[in-house]
């Protein structure tokens, strides 16, 4: 059995990837990451973990040495953020075009300029189209569950996709929480050891692993990639079913839903606002408003069939995004989400609310606001003016 411990989201990535046995570490530090690192060094230097701890001088090489370890066949492991991220972002992209399955922590960071080491998610939020699987987490148990779920997820033999687990900067990173943390037997038992070899480096059996490669073929992989991605919403809706059935704790699969059976109005939310989020929706429902929530768990693959099937019925939603999509002027994951309802038939009111960047609050009360504006336009089908939680000058 396991035992609980107090952790903050960034020491329950730590803890979580050490139980996963990582055959290799790199990463560089950067806040809010920078102590996903530090615990897994002090994890190797105390025979806690047997794990190769490589000191790099930047991002763009942390990726490139788990890219080569992952390469050889190893399980890999990294963190960063923001501007990390960036400086990574070359082997980043290649690392999920190679199909090579790894985990890495995203401590979620707002991206340059106006300068700031704050929260947001437009670091992650800028690179969902970089081939990874994306999920957000809303709370330190959930980092701890899902990078050991993240490389069932990766390894799986139909998806072979690396995937990232997004938490929020500061709010989640560096805040505590009690975290059931799973014995090493309990991990050991749901994750085995890492067996792919579609791409395994070998001086035994020499070959090109990632040569030029003309446009015909370049198409191929990139379908087969696109194929494994949709493959990976079931594969990630089983993987959360077994988790439960081992561990006692699902989180819905690609979505939750809290409180929609006959909600008429629906908040849509990522990562660390959920829980003000429900605790929005109750206060609705004790003033007679039929509010629920969906939390959007997964970005890549986005569950547009998931979403779609939980707003039947509804007559408006709004999606609160910590992050700006700006060729459209309002939140990316609204612009996914209307997306997602494109061939529908209902006719929602519906609008992007934008907060908490740069490490500002997304409060109960710009929630409870959302709400309300909400259930006033419920009525009236179609986009309305997109939200912003900003204080009045």
């Amino acid at each position: 059995m396991g035992e609980i411990k107090v952790l903050t989201g960034n020491y329950a990535a730590s803890e979580a990837a050490a139980l996963c046995r990582p055959d290799l570490v790199a990463a560089y530090p950067i806040t809010p990451q920078s102590s996903v690192a530090e615990k897994l060094a002090d994890f190797a230097a105390t025979g806690r973990i047997d794990s190769n701890i490589v000191q790099v001088e930047g991002e763009h090489s942390a990726m490139s040495v788990v890219q080569g370890a992952a390469a050889a066949g190893g399980r890999v492991f990294t963190a960063t953020a923001a501007q990390g991220l960036a400086f990574m972002y070359e082997p980043y992209f290649r690392m999920s075009t190679l199909r090579l399955p790894m985990v890495m922590a995203l401590s979620t960071r707002e991206m340059t300029s106006p300068e700031t080491v704050w929260s947001g998610q437009q670091d992650a939020i800028s690179v969902r189209d970089a081939g990874w699987i994306q999920v957000f987490c809303d709370s330190n148990q959930e980092i701890m569950d899902m990078v050991i779920q993240g490389y069932r997820i990766a390894e799986h033999p139909d998806v072979l996709i690396p995937v990232n687990v997004c938490y929020d900067g500061f709010y989640s990173s560096h805040l505590t929480e009690g975290v059931d943390v799973p014995s090493q037997e309990e991990v050991d038992r749901f994750l085995p050891a890492p067996s792919f070899d579609h791409a395994k480096l070998d001086p035994e059996d020499p070959f090109s692993l990632d040569p030029m490669t003309p446009g015909p073929l370049l198409m191929k992989y990139r379908k087969n990639h696109l194929d494994a991605m949709d493959r990976a919403k079931e594969i990630i809706e089983e993987i959360d079913r077994e988790f439960a059935e081992k561990f006692g704790r699902s989180y819905g699969g690609l979505i939750e839903e809290y409180r929609t059976e006959d909600a008429e109005i629906v908040i849509i939310t990522i990562a660390g606002m959920t829980g003000t989020g429900k605790d929005a929706v109750d206060i609705a429902r004790e003033n007679g408003i039929k509010a629920g929530l969906i939390k959007l768990r997964f970005i890549r693959p986005f569950p547009a069939e998931r979403i779609a099937k939980a707003l039947e019925g509804k007559k408006a939603f709004a999606v609160i995004d910590r992050s700006v999509c700006f060729g459209w002027s309002e939140g990316p994951c609204h612009m996914e989400v209307k997306a997602a309802l494109a061939d529908r038939t209902e006719n929602y009111a519906h609008f992007s609310a934008i907060g908490g960047l740069g490490g500002a609050d997304i409060s109960l009360a710009d929630i409870m606001k959302t709400i309300e504006r909400l259930e006033a336009v419920k009525d009236e089908p179609g986009e309305k003016e997109v939200m912003w939680y900003m204080e009045e000058e």
